[in-house]
Parts: C-alpha cells; sequence; structure tokens
C-alpha cells in the first residue's frame, strides 16, 4: 500500500482519496475507521448533552430499562435503545457481546476464557465484561481467534 500526503495550507479541511483497483476488506476497515473519526453522538450527564466521539466509547450496557456509553472518563446516558445503536455502530467496529452490552471492539485489551464456554474481555479502562456463549462466535470471528 502506498500512501502519499500533500499539504498544503490553501486548504481549509481535511481530504482524504482512494485510489484502488477494487475494495479489499482491508479497505474497508480503513474507511470504517475514518468515518468514525467524524461521527459523534450525543449523551446525558448531570442533565447537560455533551457530544461525544465514537471512538472514545468503550462499551455500551442497559440497565434498568435505560442506556449507558461508558467513555475512560465517564458515564452517559442516551435515549436510544440499545438495538438502535447496534445497528448504527455495527460498522464502526462495535459488536453485541450480551443481550445487554455492545463493545468498542478496538478498546478490547485481553480475553480469557470463562466458566461455561464464556469469555471474559478486559477494556482499556481495566473493567472486565462477560461475553455470552451465544456472542462468543461473533467475537472471535470478527477478532480473527
Amino acid at each position: 500500500m502506498k500512501i502519499t500526503i500533500h499539504t498544503d495550507p490553501a486548504f481549509s479541511g481535511t481530504e482524504v482519496t482512494i485510489n484502488c483497483a477494487y475494495l479489499t476488506p482491508e479497505l474497508e476497515k480503513i474507511i470504517a475507521m475514518l468515518r468514525m473519526l467524524e461521527q459523534k453522538m450525543t449523551g446525558i450527564k448531570d442533565g447537560e448533552i455533551h457530544m461525544l466521539d465514537i471512538a472514545a466509547i468503550l462499551y455500551i450496557d442497559t440497565t434498568d430499562k435505560k442506556t449507558f456509553l461508558y467513555t475512560m472518563e465517564s458515564v452517559y446516558e442516551t435515549e436510544l435503545r440499545l438495538y438502535e445503536l447496534e445497528d448504527q455502530l455495527e460498522e464502526s467496529g462495535f459488536l453485541r457481546i450480551a443481550k445487554s452490552c455492545i463493545v468498542n471492539v478496538r478498546h478490547i485489551t485481553s480475553l480469557r476464557a470463562d466458566i461455561d464456554r464464556k469469555i471474559r474481555v478486559t477494556m482499556d479502562n481495566g473493567e472486565q465484561l462477560l461475553v455470552s456463549r451465544q456472542y462468543t462466535k461473533r467475537l472471535k470471528e470478527r477478532l480473527g481467534i
């Protein structure tokens, strides 16, 4: 892969152009990561609405019919349902690991086999989440293991 970067003070923004013979899975991942850099999501904390970079979200969890967005720094509530977020964020590196949890695969630091064929994942912030049996195969496929 050849990477060429042109800088020009006359440009007011950034433009990325990809020239290729055909679209490969590797290129599709690169495109998804570039799109994720620009995506924002709103989260509510202490009555204030915050704009969050999707890339900064570690995982999303539902408890007592409320959905929460977890970042390294804080926890935010969102009005969206988990299934809505799953659809929106699938191409941005998120994957459902349990009935009530979606993780950003890029923030997983380690995996460990657990009881009953489940997997315990450790996130960048040190939190451990349990992957339900029905989702372990998809996680392994996504991570290439």
